[in-house]
């Protein structure tokens, strides 16, 4: 815990950019039949059947300090999917950086040999020189500020109905353009201090 908070507590340095990463499903849902759209007197109504599209997952990249994210859809979230996001953060996301330190949970396609499952060797190697990766602890996936992206796109953009992949990266395109023009933050507070006053009870006893 406290490792991902000393990262959190550095000063923002565009050549080691600090980056939170995480992934989040979304079921396609399409609607049976012409929703009845609002009117004076009425309200929106929509038929209680629906039709399931399978699903879809979405990378949410964060770096918090820069105010800039950046959300991949996905068909699916497999190891290479993950390694595939990994090569475009570093090749085209931040291609001048010296090191990208990434904050990310622990999950197990989230992970070095992932890459080379992905690229050739000489190739995953590239990449994972080009990273420096920092686990938040088992339980403390709260700590991944790309979590909190992933719950504000959810409430203001998939909060309903979305029927194809299509659609679904068009409206999180839109949703990512406007964050990143008006360069939201997220205003972090919680530091090693804290955690070792309100977290006490994580720590081993020293007698």
């Amino acid at each position: 815990m406290e490792d991902v908070l000393e990262v959190y507590q550095r000063p923002y340095d565009p050549k080691r950019p600090q980056v939170c990463l995480d992934e989040a499903s979304k079921q396609l849902i399409g609607e049976t039949r012409r929703p009845v759209p609002v009117k004076p007197g009425q309200p929106a109504r929509v038929d209680y059947e629906y039709v399931r599209n399978g699903t879809a997952n979405l990378f949410m990249v964060f770096e918090p300090l820069a105010g800039k994210r950046y959300v991949k859809v996905t068909d699916r979230r497999t190891k290479k999917d993950w390694a595939r996001c990994v090569k475009e953060l570093v090749d085209k996301r931040y291609p001048a950086a010296e090191k990208i330190v990434l904050v990310m949970d622990n999950l197990n396609t989230h992970a070095l040999p992932s890459l080379y499952e992905a690229f050739e060797p000489s190739e995953a190697k590239r990449i994972a020189d080009r990273i420096k990766i920092h686990y938040t602890p088992k339980h403390g996936s709260w700590l991944d500020m790309a979590e909190i992206e992933l719950g504000i796109l959810s409430r203001q953009c998939l909060d309903r109905r979305i029927a194809s992949i299509d659609v679904l990266k068009r409206e999180v395109s839109a949703w990512q353009r406007d964050r990143n023009t008006r360069v939201t933050k997220v205003n972090w507070r919680f530091t090693m201090a804290d955690a070792r006053v309100k977290l006490k009870r994580l720590y081993p006893s020293i007698e």
